[in-house]
């Protein structure tokens, strides 16, 4: 696990929106982005539209709508971020 996804993991404890996850890790969009899709690769984290309204994994688009989502770490994400 790269240092970026551990600091992203981080802040996954709780729904986060796009920009309060990017100010609390510090990083510009061409940074996250690709470290939130590793993340979603790896299954470690869900996407939601709406704090109450979670996309389908296979539905999630983090080329275009990355900035839109709401991001909350899955259990798998919060094993590999507590193990390390």
């Amino acid at each position: 696990m790269s240092d970026h996804e551990y600091d992203v993991l981080d802040e996954l404890y709780f729904l986060i929106s796009f920009d309060e996850l990017k100010n609390s890790v510090g990083m510009e969009d061409d940074e996250i982005r690709p470290v939130l899709d590793k993340l979603h690769k790896k299954g470690w984290l869900k996407c939601f539209e709406e704090p109450d309204v979670e996309i389908d994994p296979k539905n999630v688009d983090l080329e275009i709508n990355y900035h839109k989502y709401h991001y909350l770490a899955t259990k798998a994400g919060l094993k590999a971020h507590t193990s390390t």
